[in-house]
């Protein structure tokens, strides 16, 4: 029996305002510190080690707690995990501006991340529950371009606070910055929001969840903290354990129907071909374009020596670049020349990296916005142009019941990629930084970037040739942000 449309609130668009206000936040949050992480490293002595799980714990965090808090909402209601979620947040906001130490920092950016895991699912259901369906598509059409703004003013935000340095502040107003907007999302998810939650909800997985969280932290911790302890023998047994873990919970949750459980996700998703090879894509691209963000931010403040805002002004036309890539891939090419269009788009990813490889080369540490603003634009355009049609390819051949677990998996996958980049990519900086200077440091980890574009373009070439080959029903995302959050 279909489900039947929802009647619409009176008071939608005020619901909708709120949940944009949280899906923002937490976008703000990741673009934000980054522009922060070299005044944090001055100001609390953290290691470059530390300084990694600064940046990558929020997003490890999430990743491992993102499937649970879409189930939680299911079960006990998704305006009430809205506002758990969203106090959380701003009690883990305040915790980090108030951090003293980096070991404090790290611990509440891991909070963070847990609460943001709990607030944001929560988005998709909310709006799905009170837009009628013959209004749900303009609903989610606003989702792009409020989340791509927040994308490209992000970095500049980011910069001006810390260049505000309100009452000697320096970088904690970029966390204190999330208390308003959380409490304006608490006020107003009790005062606007109505209760729903799933028809049948499901039971959580608590095995499948402690597996999931081990795999992720067996993987994560010993290729951040390896360096700086010698790669003793422990770092390579924990990622061996990983390994290991990943294979149970394949085993979990193939085991699932046979023990009459809730499974931790439809473990039919991973038996398409589609859906496999586009969450390879997501863990190259993501890894690769999340790592060189941070370590272009750390080379133009530590090595090229510029202020924060500066440095957030120089790294804008990325998002500019995205955004126009995005509306000429997903909205003009992809309907019509369908998976050429993702394997087009590592050209100019590939000539945005080696662009940017050249230009510092010849400037070394002399290198001005002007000259990279060129390489940053075309690196955008690819970014864009790969990653808005990469999710329909992903989404389109899964079922409309398995729709949930496939969205849920796929934002996990991101947010774990990017704590891999954070952690792979920031390793190499930090290891040749040490014996041959800025200059190298950036470019090899360029170039390993540019290793990834023709593991892109083989990855691609396992998609089908348009997104929605053989399946005329179409899937919409199911949570917006996954179109956009690069």
């Amino acid at each position: 029996m279909p489900n039947q449309s929802p009647a619409a609130n009176p008071r939608r668009w005020a619901i909708l305002a709120l949940v944009l206000v949280a899906e923002c936040m937490d976008l703000l949050d990741g673009t934000i510190v980054n522009v922060a992480a070299p005044t944090i490293r001055r100001d609390l002595h953290a290691s470059a080690s530390a300084l990694q799980w600064v940046i990558g714990g929020y997003a490890l965090a999430f990743a491992v707690a993102l499937i649970t808090g879409a189930r939680l909402g299911d079960i006990h209601g998704r305006r009430r995990m809205f506002l758990v979620g969203a106090l959380g947040f701003v009690g883990a906001s305040t915790a980090c501006g108030l951090a003293v130490s980096p070991g404090m920092l790290i611990a509440c950016r891991l909070a963070q991340g847990l609460t943001a895991a709990i607030l944001i699912p929560q988005g998709f259901g909310i709006v799905k529950s009170v837009f009628p369906a013959e209004e749900q598509g303009k609903a989610f059409a606003i989702f792009g371009p409020v989340i791509g703004l927040s994308a490209v003013f992000g970095p500049i935000i980011g910069g001006s606070l810390v260049a505000a340095n309100a009452f000697g502040s320096g970088w904690r107003l970029v966390f204190f910055v999330n208390v308003p907007l959380g409490l304006i999302a608490a006020v107003g998810a009790a005062r606007l929001i109505p209760e729903s939650r799933a028809p049948k909800p499901p039971k959580l997985d608590l095995v499948g969840n402690a597996l999931v969280a081990a795999a992720m932290g067996l993987l994560i911790y010993p290729l951040i903290e390896g360096r700086a302890v010698g790669w003793p023998a422990w770092t390579f047994a924990m990622l061996a354990a990983s390994a290991v873990c990943f294979a149970l919970i394949v085993l979990w949750m193939r085991s699932a129907p046979r023990s009459n459980r809730d499974p931790l996700v439809e473990p039919g998703i991973f038996a398409r071909r589609a859906y496999s090879a586009g969450l390879a894509t997501i863990v190259v691209f993501f890894a690769g374009m999340i790592g060189m963000l941070l370590v272009l931010t750390l080379f133009l403040q530590f090595g090229e020596h510029f202020s924060a805002i500066h440095s957030g002004l120089t790294t804008a036309p990325f998002a500019i670049g995205t955004t126009i890539g995005a509306a000429l891939g997903a909205g003009l090419l992809a309907p019509r020349f369908g998976r050429l269009v993702l394997q087009f788009a590592t050209l100019p990813l590939a000539g945005g990296f080696f662009w940017l490889h050249q230009v510092i080369a010849a400037d070394a540490l002399q290198t001005s916005t002007l000259d990279l603003l060129p390489a940053e634009l075309l690196l955008g355009v690819g970014l864009g142009m790969m990653v808005s049609p990469l999710f329909d390819f992903i989404l389109a051949g899964v079922d409309e019941h398995e729709a949930g677990s496939a969205s849920g998996v796929l934002n996990a996958v991101q947010q774990l990629a990017g704590a891999l980049g954070v952690a792979v990519i920031g390793t190499i900086f930090f290891a040749e930084l040490g014996h041959a200077g800025f200059v190298a440091a950036i470019n090899r980890c360029l170039l390993v970037t540019l290793a990834t574009t023709p593991v892109l373009l083989a990855l691609t070439t396992l998609l089908p040739k348009h997104a929605r080959e053989g399946n005329d029903k179409a899937l919409p995302i199911s949570d917006p942000q996954l179109a956009v959050d690069a």
